[in-house]
């Protein structure tokens, strides 16, 4: 890619560095995305099916906030502990369990993390970007990547996923905009966060249309964090979401707050919100 791309005056970088050190060299690099809506630039890392050079064809796309903690355990947050998004998603797509699908890794900010991530200002953290952290979501980042790789552009092939805050400005953001974002991977989420904002917004908010939501808590992530996830999810199946239809709701048994939990989510939320058409049914292990 030499080209360099303008969406709302976001500038993207002008090369795209091979980082994947495997012979499919299939994860992509693009360094200091560059936005007009917040101060800081980011990376952004994109994974791309096996297949993705010799098909013709276009594919579905997963963003997933915390980008560094991803694919790469010299860039995670915890040296070594990743998601091993990669490695999931091309045994599940060669399995037949997954569709092809190319899924975007967004660095985190580090100090401002926070900042972005939370969709209401808490008196005692600070926060409260979130909706223009969205905006460069929706305005910037998705526009570069729609236009840089073959994506499908529909809210039925889109989805955006995080754990912790990202679980939150994930849940967030997919219910303010069903029209971008179809497909909810909400791991962990804070619904703690300012006094439980979230349920409010939530009971107010009706999304049309309904994105399809994964959600999960580690039963060793605290017994008032599990009882809020539980209100949480109480709270969607009365609002009309169906549970094992358009929600799908686990209690992780060991589960912990970290990367290496949150790495064997990957496949049941994988399989939950893209499962390959005609293919193996849905199954949480």
């Amino acid at each position: 890619m030499t080209e360099e791309f303008s969406a709302n005056h976001a500038l993207a970088p002008k090369d795209a560095e091979i980082v994947d050190v495997t012979p499919h060299r299939r994860l992509k690099l693009h360094r200091q995305f560059h936005s007009s809506l917040l101060p800081d630039d980011r990376d952004l890392i994109v994974y791309l099916p096996k297949e993705y050079d010799s098909a013709d064809r276009r594919y579905p796309v997963l963003y997933l906030h915390d980008g560094q903690n991803l694919f790469d355990g010299n860039t995670s947050y915890i040296a070594g502990r990743t998601w091993s998004v990669h490695e999931t998603a091309d045994r599940l797509i060669a399995s037949g369990q997954v569709e092809p699908l190319i899924i975007v890794g967004i660095y985190n900010t580090g100090e401002h993390r926070i900042r972005e991530y939370t969709p209401t200002n808490d008196p005692k953290y600070g926060g409260g970007e979130a909706d223009l952290y969205g905006r460069l979501l929706i305005d910037e980042i998705k526009p570069f990547i729609d236009k840089t790789y073959r994506a499908l552009t529909g809210p039925q092939h889109t989805g955006l996923g995080g754990s912790s805050l990202g679980g939150l400005v994930t849940l967030y953001l997919g219910l303010l905009h069903p029209d971008v974002f179809g497909k909810l991977a909400v791991l962990s989420p804070s619904v703690w966060w300012n006094q439980k904002s979230i349920l409010a917004f939530v009971t107010e908010t009706i999304p049309t249309p309904r994105p399809r939501i994964w959600l999960d808590m580690g039963t060793k992530e605290g017994k008032r964090t599990l009882k809020d996830s539980d209100v949480l999810h109480q709270l969607l199946v009365d609002l009309g979401w169906v549970d094992g239809v358009d929600v799908m709701y686990l209690h992780v048994h060991g589960g912990t707050h970290d990367e290496a939990a949150w790495a064997t989510r990957v496949g049941p939320f994988l399989k939950f919100l893209f499962p390959a058409k005609g293919g193996v049914k849905y199954s949480s292990v």
